[in-house]
């Protein structure tokens, strides 16, 4: 296997120290070692040998559920390696595909070491070994999981495109399977998800995080809102195909939407490439750092933020200015700024702000007023998402039941649903869908 491993080029880091690979390589080494010299004590070789087998073994396992694997669970192990490790070819192929240069002979080596890797024979291993776990995996049938324990996309991509390399013919043909792929899909771990966070270090320093399970929300859940809808999806649709965008600000009322729009934009668009990351306030110090990291990638990116507002005494929304605008670099074109917000506003105001001839603090109290509302007019859309009318509630209640299976009596059905809304602060698309949780709670 050494000798197999030890030839990636474009792909070498699956096979670092201390990776399945490579620890497969090692008990191979000694495999050899053991089955041709007659000076190693085999009786006392074979159990270290055994047990650093089931650690490898183990490690596959883990990941394969992580992941939801079924069937052969070393070329899905190989596919998820081939689709997650991002080198200077698989990123400069992603969402393009390839062009011509003489790295793809590189990559054409590669997967022809992949390609033999699909078919190895562990039979001699298992035989000397009297074991059969590699024989397990390869036949393998996982216990039904729910899908919130693993990422159902990931899982589907995988188990689909190991399929399909299995039945590769030629090292050509691998290869344009997977560049193919890295087209339509993408690599690593902006390839494979649709949503991210960031993970604070210490340092500055920060890491993404995947979103394994966003809800599963589209535009056409949001009952009404039609006006509101097509202004995002316009926008986002010069997005995605090179036009000219604005960032966004969604502004309103609680429970009317403004989040579940920006998540099934996300879930409408994932295909064409968009992702989005989401951070919160206290995380706007790094938004330069995100911002580098994201603009040579072959995405489009949302950055998004949740219920963005700020007290008379918070100064983080100046990070969000200068990015916004930019300052000697220009912002990429493959991000876009959208926050959701119950203030028109963003900032606190207070009278205190518009009193010109204040002496304390700042001279010209204008100009904080001025610095404040600067920032929502960087927002180059500002959508509007207010109440649903009482009629427009009840409709929001009957698609609900409609979606959960409830065939109340609609009389009796509104009737419930309007108390619901006067005893819990009032109607809207929150509330309608916390009394159909209600009515499905006490139905089953």
């Amino acid at each position: 296997m050494y000798n197999l491993t030890s030839q990636f080029i474009m792909y070498n880091h699956v096979a670092a120290k201390g990776t399945v690979l490579d620890r497969l390589s090692c008990i191979y080494n000694k495999y050899e070692k053991y089955k041709h010299s007659k000076k190693v004590n085999k009786k006392s070789g074979k159990p270290t040998l055994i047990k650093e087998v089931y650690d490898v073994i183990n490690n596959i396992l883990k990941i394969s559920t992580t992941n939801g694997f079924d069937g052969n669970l070393w070329q899905n192990y190989l596919t998820y390696l081939i689709i997650t490790d991002e080198n200077s070819f698989s990123i400069v192929t992603e969402k393009q595909g390839a062009k011509d240069g003489t790295v793809n002979d590189f990559a054409v080596n590669d997967f022809g070491i992949f390609r033999k890797l699909f078919s190895f024979d562990f039979s001699g291993l298992e035989e000397y070994l009297d074991i059969n776990c590699f024989s397990k995996i390869c036949n393998y049938k996982s216990i039904k999981k729910h899908e919130l324990m693993y990422n159902r996309d990931i899982s589907e991509c995988v188990r689909k495109l190991s399929n399909t390399l299995a039945g590769a013919l030629s090292d050509e043909e691998f290869f344009n399977i997977v560049t193919e792929f890295y087209k339509n899909v993408g690599v690593g771990l902006f390839g494979l998800n649709k949503a991210f966070r960031i993970r604070e270090k210490g340092d500055n320093d920060f890491d993404f995080i995947s979103v394994s399970n966003m809800e599963r929300v589209m535009l056409n859940d949001l009952v009404g809102y039609h006006r509101q809808k097509q202004m995002l999806t316009e926008n986002t649709e010069n997005f995605l195909n090179g036009k000219k965008a604005n960032n966004v600000l969604l502004y309103g009322d609680s429970g009317t939407g403004k989040s579940t729009s920006v998540k099934a934009i996300v879930n409408e668009y994932y295909n064409r490439g968009l992702r989005m990351i989401e951070i919160y306030k206290h995380q706007f110090k790094y938004i330069s750092g995100i911002i580098s990291r994201i603009k040579n990638r072959g995405y489009k990116f949302i950055i998004y933020m949740d219920d963005l507002s700020f007290e008379d005494n918070e100064t983080e929304y100046k990070f969000l200015k200068a990015v916004m605008v930019g300052g000697v670099e220009t912002k990429p074109e493959n991000i876009l700024i959208y926050a959701t917000s119950n203030r028109r506003h963003l900032i606190k105001e207070t009278w205190k702000d518009k009193n010109d001839m204040e002496h304390t603090d700042d001279l010209h109290r204008s100009d904080t007023v001025e610095e404040k509302m600067s920032l929502v007019n960087r927002f180059g859309i500002k959508i509007n998402y207010g109440k649903p009318t009482p009629l427009e509630y009840l409709e929001i209640v009957d698609h609900l039941a409609a979606l959960n299976g409830i065939h109340e009596d609609p009389s009796e059905l509104h009737r419930k649903a309007n108390a619901w809304g006067i005893r819990n602060g009032g109607i809207s698309g929150r509330t309608a869908e916390q009394f159909i949780n209600h009515i499905s709670g006490s139905s089953n």
